[in-house]
């Protein structure tokens, strides 16, 4: 068996996301996998990839074969030179910018309409008689 890690296509028609999967190489695209070892999505900005180190490590280690496309990812990502010792282990992913904190515009008054007690009321003037 000649196992491959890949790429798994799934998401929307114009809004592909992917997992990065182990997988036997005679499987379809997003048949059964081994196991599932990170995620790409290429349509954020910066695109997201999130791969688990470790896992790529042991796979590659034990002779699993990248595709070209994982290839990249793992390149990226810096995982492909530790796993050959060739260049600095540091990936060149970018990483997204933190968005700002949440400021409240003390200007603004509330949205929300208090709502009335008005079942109370009556219940109150009973008490008082």
């Amino acid at each position: 068996m000649s196992v491959k890690i890949r790429l798994a296509r799934f998401g929307k028609i114009h809004a592909p996301q992917y997992r990065v999967v182990v997988v036997d190489s005679r499987k379809k695209r997003n048949g059964r996998f081994i196991e599932e070892v990170g995620r790409y999505a290429p349509t954020q900005e910066p695109s997201f990839v999130e791969i688990a180190s470790e896992r790529v490590q042991y796979w590659l280690s034990v002779g699993a074969q990248p595709s070209d496309q994982v290839h990249r990812l793992l390149e990226l990502t810096g995982d492909w030179a530790t796993f050959t010792g060739e260049g600095s282990p540091e990936g060149s992913l970018k990483k997204p910018e933190p968005k700002p904190e949440y400021v409240r515009d003390e200007n603004k008054k509330s949205v929300v309409i208090p709502t009335q007690k008005k079942a109370a009321e009556p219940a109150a003037d009973a008490e008082q008689e």
